[in-house]
């Protein structure tokens, strides 16, 4: 989800700010190392960042007066890891919002917060569950599918603390649950055709690279 420019008050913009700077400056550093480790890995983060950008870059209409989107993140988790994700998540949400006017630099924070760090980190344990008894596309597709909603819910979250319902303590809570009601009408759906998309991805990249193979863990 990409909370638009302006919309955050001044301290929750920087409060996700402070939250994921860390997430990316640690997953900025493993990117470089991977890519300095496999030169080849180098071309397979950028396929991996191209798939996140025209995904998340979709805006489908919402039957709730907005709009919704895929993330794409799945696949980035899957073939590498939460930290990799926080970093070229932020790339890409950074490009969005200079470029596409999607998203914005004040919700910088809190947009790679929920789909670039949260998002991915429960998918990428999802993943991890899954390839206990699924196959690489099985779990590729539970990962995806729920990086994409865990993303909706956090960004619910966010919304909710930022703007909560009435006075009383129950107020965020309330304002949670409605936006992610709202989110829900389209992103369940949504996360179900990104988590197939994903699997696909991933079934594609295995038959062409073995090496995508064996950072899956694929026995030869």
């Amino acid at each position: 989800m990409h909370i638009i420019e302006g919309f955050l008050p001044p301290v929750w913009a920087v409060v996700w700010t402070a939250v994921a700077l860390p997430f990316v400056a640690y997953g900025a550093r493993r990117t470089v190392t991977a890519v300095r480790t496999d030169a080849r890995t180098k071309a397979l983060v950028a396929v991996a960042a191209a798939f996140v950008f025209v995904l998340s870059a979709l805006k489908l209409p919402s039957v709730a007066g907005s709009s919704a989107h895929p993330t794409g993140t799945g696949v980035l988790v899957v073939l590498f890891g939460p930290a990799v994700t926080a970093f070229v998540s932020a790339i890409v949400l950074l490009y969005q919002a200079v470029l596409l006017a999607h998203g914005g630099l004040t919700t910088l924070g809190a947009n790679v917060t929920a789909m670039g760090i949260v998002g991915p980190v429960v998918g990428w344990v999802a993943y991890r569950l899954a390839r206990s008894t699924l196959s690489i596309q099985q779990a590729t597709f539970v990962a995806a599918t729920v990086t994409d909603w865990a993303t909706y819910l956090v960004t619910s979250l966010q919304l909710g603390l930022a703007f909560p319902a009435g006075n009383d303590p129950g107020g965020v809570l309330t304002a949670s649950l409605n936006f992610a009601g709202v989110f829900s009408l389209t992103q369940l759906p949504i996360g179900v055709l990104e988590g197939a998309l994903a699997a696909a991805m991933v079934g594609y990249l295995l038959r062409l690279e073995t090496d995508t193979e064996r950072r899956l863990g694929v026995p030869s």
